[in-house]
């Protein structure tokens, strides 16, 4: 999807609760849920993308995804992993779908394969092997015969892997729901009654497979039966299925951002959303990452009864040149509950955690019966699910984003904080506010780290480098020359983000440019992404686009000589077009037109028809630099430094330890950075996000609006980059960077990702905590709130606690401070309880603390520290 309708995903897919994976089953639907095995289920689906993450992380991720209280894994398929070149399949590594399926399938999740096969997904090409552009005649996502066989194909390909390896519910495995195409319906209208045979045809097609589990149609309101058309976006309370049997699921719930251009607005790091209207508000709060204080609130509707939802639980990395956009990041973090490195993003993940939970204590009244909703005063409103057999569920909601409400329902009283929603399992009591987070933060840090291999003490690398300097213009024997000005991607077929254009012009003495001292200006006009100008081998200027206007227009003064003058221009790619109408047809590199202008006396020299020399690639790339080998490199006692066109390489060990690993590219410019032959993705530190805009305050109650909590002005949009362990050895790691625009690679430095402070701010007024809510039932009691404290990591304790205050506490997790009410006991009584234990937990009451302020609300606010 495109930045106007973006920010795919923390999205939850929808169907009903699952108790404990049952496989062999029987997948249908009726008007209000998937039905598996007879019994409607209330399914909360996570996103985990398989090629952004490595093989040893997935069990992981998918076991935190369970214990986050997922029953669903969500993946697209990549087309152009799977066949990068036509008839030629790679499910390794990475790419290993089968593996990833099973990883799901072996935690007791079910699995929805969005096959596709465009995915969009700010990948590159939206998922499509460039090679499909060269096949004759052929026209992308239509009723175009050349595209449909290769479709069909591929979409075959996978449903008959999955089929070999029993993957499918009906034959006992984990899926339970398949997609064919993806988001057309934004698009459809393009193609006109062609799109529309297509879609017929995309559905028949994937009907005739034979999954024996059901297929959706995201964001296709026309897509016919049997297809279940499905909602993404900002705003999904008032969409409304095709057909009366098909159950209303929302697939993408956008409440996350990618950072998508290179260098711009890291755009709110959660984006919040206001999905209520006239339905059943359920909605969650998060604390925005590194800034727990500040609450960000989420909505969404539960369509009628049904849980339609699917979080992008686990964003990841864009290792390689896998990004699309163009100018999207390396990172895709996307601000999700399961960080990129793989570690719990806290608040959010233990909150969502807590609202699953709430919500699955509701699921037998929601399948039951439809909501009845009333109101309760102004911006105030009841939505409750009653049964006969009395059952009963209840939402209590204020949509102010101001003042607090008193509310009577059922005889009882509530208090309602601004924008948020209260969760009345049994009708009675409230088991959580969303206002009100009971789970821990955590705030994430990096850790400079020193390597073996002669760095000073601020991590940076300084000895062991060799080099090659990229020859600049035409240096392969495969060059071509044609007349003209060539696009870039027809040219290259994507086997490299660089295409060589190169000329060779005569200058006469006597001619306007050279006889009265006129200045000369090149004059280049691109389609993107960015260029390099370089006049008789010196580099004369360079431009680049960004994410809302990919073309590049430069002016750059020159200086010719008599006789032969030589210009080279390195135009380049940040990741091809992945989304919209035709998307395949836009092109990239220099067409022209490529003047001379002469300032002062006006001529004018148009180079755009003349024979132009072509080279794809690098002349490092044809060598394998890197992988490191190769006899080209050399060494000597002073390291070029600040130079454009150069490939670096040394060696390295891993820093210690077990944490995730990354690398800081404070120094750089730009290029792509290979740790022992892969390709930790593109790096551009150099771009810099706008200045303006941030705020150091928001409050995130309230519409969403694209504006809204903007973060990093003025900053690099990233600097630190994913490497991942399984790629690392203990000592003898090559390092290979090819840096474009000039940099100082002995700046680089690795960082371990660790986690700081844990911290955790609860208060009396809080609801007793949902873990509690059977036990406490059963019992017949209704315990208070309670603080709770774990380590994230299995080898942790807590080791010390470095504040503790019961009274009336501010701040945030990390600046915590105490109020003018205060226990003496509270930092002892903490200590007791926690220290030398890996989670601890302890009552909010004056019970346990005493009272040190008679008649006012207290609250228990304790930051730890684990080793």
């Amino acid at each position: 999807m495109r930045w106007t309708e973006q920010l795919l995903i923390l999205s939850f897919l929808a169907v009903g609760v699952l108790q404990t994976a049952t496989f062999g089953a029987n997948v249908t639907h009726d008007h209000r849920a998937l039905v598996i095995d007879g019994r409607r289920r209330v399914l909360i689906s996570g996103s985990i993308h398989y090629p952004r993450s490595t093989p040893d992380m997935w069990a992981d991720l998918i076991q935190k995804s369970k214990d986050g209280g997922l029953d669903v894994i969500e993946t697209y398929v990549f087309w152009d992993l799977h066949e990068p070149v036509r008839n030629q399949y790679d499910f390794e590594g990475r790419n290993d779908l089968v593996k990833f399926i099973k990883l799901v399938g072996e935690a007791g999740l079910y699995a929805h394969l969005r096959i596709g096969p465009y995915v969009c997904a700010e990948w590159n090409y939206g998922g499509f092997p460039l090679w499909l552009h060269f096949i004759p005649g052929i026209k992308f996502r239509t009723d175009n015969e050349p595209f449909k066989v290769e479709m069909q194909r591929f979409t075959a390909k996978i449903v008959d892997l999955m089929k070999q390896e029993k993957l499918y519910a009906s034959q006992g495995g984990p899926i339970i729901l398949s997609q064919i195409e993806n988001e057309y319906g934004n698009i459809d209208s393009a193609f006109g009654s062609a799109g529309k045979r297509y879609i017929n045809w995309a559905a028949s097609m994937a009907t005739s497979l034979d999954t024996g589990v059901p297929w959706v149609m995201c964001q296709q309101a026309d897509a016919p039966d049997p297809m279940i058309d499905t909602c993404n976006g900002f705003y999904c309370d008032q969409y409304t299925p095709a057909s009366a049997n098909r159950p209303k699921m929302w697939t993408e719930n956008w409440t996350g951002c990618y950072l998508e251009p290179l260098g711009f607005l890291y755009s709110a790091v959660l984006c919040p959303t206001d999905l209520w209207k006239t339905l059943l508000l359920l909605w969650h709060v998060f604390s925005s990452a590194g800034e727990p204080s500040k609450i960000i609130t989420w909505y969404f509707s539960v369509l009628d009864s049904d849980y339609n939802l699917r979080v992008h639980y686990h964003g990841g990395t864009n290792f390689g040149r896998s990004t699309g956009g163009p100018f999207i990041a390396t990172s895709y973090d996307y601000d999700a509950p399961i960080d990129e490195y793989g570690f719990l993003r806290q608040p959010k993940w233990g909150h969502l955690k807590d609202v699953h939970k709430a919500i699955k204590l509701c699921e037998q009244a929601m399948v039951a019966t439809d909501p009845t909703i009333s109101s309760l005063g102004s911006n105030l409103e009841a939505s409750v699910y009653k049964t006969g057999s009395g059952l009963c569920a209840a939402f209590l909601a204020n949509i102010d984003t101001q003042s607090d409400a008193t509310v009577n329902f059922n005889g009882n009283s509530y208090q309602l904080p601004p924008w948020s929603v209260s969760i009345l399992p049994d009708c009675k009591n409230v088991v959580l506010n969303t206002a009100k987070i009971n789970s821990a933060t955590t705030i994430p840090k990096f850790v400079r780290q020193s390597s073996s291999n002669a760095i000073d003490a601020s991590g940076g690398f300084l000895a062991g480098w060799s080099w090659f300097n990229e020859p600049v213009g035409i240096s392969s024997s495969n060059a071509v020359t044609k007349p003209g000005l060539l696009e870039q991607i027809n040219t290259t077929a994507d086997e490299s983000d660089y295409l060589w254009y190169s000329l060779s012009t005569n200058v006469q003495v006597d001619e306007p440019f050279l006889k009265d001292g006129s200045q000369t200006v090149l004059h280049v006009e691109s389609l993107g992404h960015a260029l390099h100008a370089y006049v008789n081998g010196k580099l004369a200027g360079s431009g680049k686009g960004n994410s809302n206007n990919a073309k590049v227009s430069i002016d750059v003064p020159i200086t010719l000589i008599p006789g032969k003058n030589k210009i080279d221009l390195l135009s380049l790619t940040v990741g091809l077009q992945n989304y919209g109408a035709f998307y395949d047809e836009k092109g990239a590199g220099i067409t022209g037109p490529v003047k001379l202008v002469g300032v002062n006396n006006g001529s004018t020299v148009d180079l755009s028809s003349q024979q132009w020399t072509y080279q794809t690639g690098l002349k490092g790339e044809e060598l394998g630099l890197s992988n490191g080998g190769s006899s080209a490199w050399v060494s000597g006692a002073t390291l070029p430094k600040e130079q454009p066109l150069i490939w670096y390489k040394t060696t390295f060990d891993a820093p210690s330890g077990t944490n995730p690993v990354a690398l800081d590219f404070t120094g750089m410019g730009k290029g792509e950075a290979f740790v022992n032959g892969q390709s930790i993705g593109r790096y551009w530190p150099t771009y810099i996000a706008s200045s303006s805009g941030c705020t150091d305050s928001c409050n995130y109650k309230g519409s969403y609006s694209s504006n809204k909590c903007l973060k990093n002005c003025g900053k690099p949009s990233q600097q630190l980059y994913h490497v991942p362990r399984s790629w690392l050895q203990p000592s003898g790691n090559t390092l290979v960077l090819f840096e474009e625009t000039g940099g100082d690679p002995t700046q680089l430095s690795f960082a371990t990702r660790e986690i700081g402070s844990l911290c955790s701010h609860i208060s009396e007024s809080h609801p007793q905590h949902v873990e509690t809510w059977r036990s406490s039932r059963k019992r017949g009691s209704r315990p208070g709130p309670a603080l709770s404290l774990e380590c994230p990591l299995t080898n942790q304790v807590i080791s010390s606690i470095e504040f503790a205050s019961f009274g009336t506490p501010s701040g945030s997790c990390g600046s915590f401070s105490h109020g003018s009410c205060n226990s003496t006991q509270a930092l002892s009584i903490v200590q007791k309880a926690c220290v030398g234990s890996k989670s601890c937990r302890m009552d909010v009451s004056i019970d346990m603390f005493g009272d040190p302020c008679i008649g006012v609300t207290k609250s228990l606010a304790v930051e730890a520290a684990c080793t």
